[in-house]
């Protein structure tokens, strides 16, 4: 007799996240990820934001885990017995499943046991992204420790408690470095932080001194400026990543930004020299060897040709200030949290501490 759905213990749950959370999920991992440990695979961990500079995006994971850990201990009858062991945007592993088409915000949960091998199906073009939580009944195994451990060593020995601009800092040169085949890394491939602005229109310009300097690995850590097309925008960012994380934000709010508002703002716009244009195109020849594969895997698979076509800088400098806002907002709620999971050892939702309303 076969098996019913629960005594295979799965279940699905439609639309249990939202479209503007799904959208942040998707923004933090264009913004932050690496490549995955396996090929075609880029992953996005807690632990790698907290590496990267980048630990206030843990804020928008928490109500959601949350969630899906009440909806977890609910379905399998083990209510307040579950720790989270990992948390990660990532894709799923090879198997033999039941096959279901979910949309965006729905879940999938199962046991991690021979009922249920999994596996997707192969992305022709763009990106399949999926928020991955394992939970066990083990706490040893408890994520939550381990990140507040690591966070406190990083935020809670400064004097300050006011929530300054969290620039990030890139990882390794070799962890955002996409080939074909991984196994060889020097074959035709690309960077992933520069292809992913190079679909979008991007392209990246260091001085003259900077590029002709350093080694390419050393590149992503200096400062450089966005350019597109003959325009060359005068501020400059802190590394490659920071610019990543820039894009990534005006794209998903770009909707936001109306351009008669901010018009003086596009005076702050060089004309590019041929020797720049020469610098750009040097530097892209060695950072994105496969231009194929970088619109294969990076390019949008909706464009919004209205977008496209309507881009101003002066939108994107507003952008710029609106990212700093959100991303010292995350901060904010970031250190007023984390007394609070220091006490408990785990990672929750928590009100808004009064006295930083005005910082």
């Amino acid at each position: 007799m076969a098996e019913t759905e629960s005594e295979r213990r799965r279940v699905i749950v439609r639309n249990i996240l939202s479209k503007e959370e799904c959208e942040e999920l998707e923004l933090i991992h264009k913004s932050c990820s690496t490549v995955g440990y396996r090929p075609n695979v880029f992953s996005t961990t807690l632990s790698h934001l907290i590496a990267t500079n980048s630990s206030h995006f843990i804020i928008p994971f928490v109500p959601i885990r949350e969630r899906l850990k009440e909806k977890v201990e609910e379905f399998f009858g083990c209510e307040f017995e579950l720790v989270i062991e990992f948390t990660g945007l990532i894709r799923f592993q090879d198997g033999e499943p039941k096959t279901f088409a979910p949309s965006a915000g729905d879940v999938a949960m199962y046991t991690a046991d021979s009922r249920n091998v999994h596996s997707v199906d192969e992305v022709t073009h763009g990106e399949r992204l999926t928020l991955t939580l394992w939970f066990s009944r083990d706490s040893s195994h408890d994520e939550d420790a381990k990140l507040i451990s690591i966070l406190s060593q990083k935020l809670l020995h400064r004097s300050d408690k006011v929530p300054q601009l969290c620039l990030p800092l890139p990882a390794s040169s070799n962890m955002y470095w996409f080939s074909p085949n991984q196994a060889s890394p020097d074959e035709l491939g690309c960077n992933i932080c520069w292809a992913r602005m190079n679909v979008l229109g991007y392209d990246i310009y260091y001085s003259q001194n900077t590029s002709s300097a350093l080694d390419c690995s050393e590149l992503l850590l200096e400062p450089l400026q966005l350019a597109r097309g003959d325009d060359l925008f005068h501020q400059p960012f802190a590394n490659i990543l920071h610019a990543l994380q820039v894009v990534q934000f005006f794209h998903w709010k770009a909707s936001e930004f109306p351009t008669s508002k901010f018009e003086t703002e596009a005076s702050k716009v060089l004309h590019l020299s041929q020797s720049q244009k020469e610098n750009i195109r040097n530097l892209k020849s060695v950072f994105v060897k496969n231009n194929q594969l970088a619109e294969t895997v990076f390019r949008p698979v909706i464009i919004n040709e209205k977008e496209q076509q309507s881009f101003s800088w002066a939108n994107f400098s507003a952008a710029v200030t609106a990212w700093e806002d959100y991303i010292r907002k995350l901060h904010k709620q970031l250190l007023n949290s984390l007394p609070h999971w220091r006490t408990h050892q785990s990672i929750f939702s928590c009100p808004l501490d009064e006295s930083l309303e005005g910082t």
